[in-house]
C-alpha cells in the first residue's frame, strides 16, 4: 500500500491518516475535500501529504470515505467509477443500509468494504483529529462477502495494525442496533441541551451551576448537525422506534414521581445499574 486517499479529512478521516502514517511512514496520504481551506489546514497539521481530486483516484491503493452519510450515498458510485481494479474503498458511515444499497449493482461492488468504526468525539474538522482514536475500538463490517477476498485481507491488516476490533453484521441489523446505542444518545444530548437553554434564559446560571454530570451528558450536543441530520434521516424508522421506547420510559418515570412511588423509582434505577456490567464487558 503506497497511496491512500482520504475523502474527508476531519475527525474520522484525519485520525485515520495519523494512524496510517504511524503504521507506515512511507505511505503517501492524499486529501480530498469540497473546501480548499479544509485541505490547507490538513496540510498544515501534517494530516495529509498532498491535495487531490476525485479524478486522481485511479492512482489509489486505498480510499477512505469519511463524509456525511447523505453525501456518501450520492458520491460512492462515482468513486467506484474512478478507481483502479485493485483499489479498495472503505467508508466510515454511521448508517449502512442506504450506503450498501447505493452500490449493490455497481460493477466494482467487489472493491468496496462497508465499515463503521465505533469511535469519535463531539469535535469536528481537521483540528479534531487525534492519534490512537481507533485503538481498542470496534469496527463493524457489513456484507464482507461482497468484497474481493484479497482486498478484505488488505483492510483487515490495516485495521489490526491500528488496534481495531472487528465485528461482522448485516446492514439492516447494524442500523437497528446503532439507533439504540449511538443515535438515541445524540438525540438525548441535543434535547437535554435544548431543554436547559429554553428554561435558563440567563446563560450565566447554566455555566455556574453545571457540574460534571451535566457536562458529560450534554457533551454530544456539541456534535456537528451537518453530520447528524443526514444520519437521522437515513435511519429514520429505527430512530423513531427507539424514541418511542425512550419516551415511554420517561413517561413512566414521570408517572411514578406523580404517584410518590419512590420505592419503584429506586427499583427502576437499581435494575438499570446492570448496564455497568455490560459496559465493563465492552471495555
Amino acid at each position: 500500500m503506497k497511496h491512500v486517499y482520504m475523502i474527508g479529512v476531519g475527525l474520522i478521516g484525519g485520525s485515520f491518516a495519523i494512524d496510517i502514517k504511524n503504521y507506515n511512514p512511507e505511505i503517501v496520504i492524499h486529501g480530498i475535500s469540497r473546501k480548499d481551506e479544509t485541505l490547507n489546514k490538513a496540510l498544515e497539521l501534517n494530516l495529509i501529504d498532498k491535495k487531490a481530486t476525485l479524478d486522481d483516484l485511479e492512482n489509489a491503493d486505498l480510499v477512505i470515505v469519511s463524509i456525511p452519510v447523505d453525501v456518501t450515498v450520492k458520491l460512492l458510485p462515482t468513486i467506484l467509477d474512478k478507481i483502479g481494479d485493485n483499489t479498495l474503498v472503505v467508508d466510515a458511515g454511521s448508517t449502512k443500509e442506504a450506503i450498501c444499497k447505493a452500490v449493490e449493482r455497481h460493477p466494482k461492488r467487489r472493491n468496496f468494504l462497508a465499515c463503521h468504526p465505533i469511535a469519535g468525539t463531539e469535535k469536528s474538522g481537521p483540528t479534531a483529529a487525534i492519534p490512537g482514536l481507533y485503538k481498542g475500538k470496534t469496527n463493524i463490517i457489513c456484507e464482507v462477502e461482497k468484497t474481493t477476498f484479497k482486498l478484505q485481507e488488505k483492510a483487515l491488516a490495516l485495521f489490526n495494525a491500528i488496534g481495531m476490533r472487528i465485528r461482522y453484521m448485516d446492514p439492516v441489523s447494524h442500523d437497528k442496533h446503532i439507533a439504540y446505542v449511538s443515535h438515541l444518545s445524540h438525540i438525548s444530548a441535543f434535547m437535554l441541551g435544548k431543554t436547559v437553554i429554553n428554561k435558563e434564559k440567563n446563560e450565566r446560571d447554566i455555566f455556574d451551576m453545571a457540574g460534571s454530570g451535566f457536562e458529560s451528558t450534554v457533551r454530544l450536543a456539541k456534535s456537528s448537525p451537518a453530520m447528524w441530520t443526514p444520519i437521522f434521516k437515513q435511519n429514520k424508522e429505527n430512530v423513531i422506534e427507539t424514541l418511542e421506547e425512550y419516551i415511554n420510559n420517561l413517561k413512566r418515570f414521570k408517572e411514578l414521581m406523580q404517584q410518590d412511588n419512590f420505592s419503584e423509582i429506586f427499583n427502576e434505577m437499581e435494575n438499570t445499574n446492570h448496564i455497568k456490567q455490560i459496559l465493563n464487558g465492552i471495555k
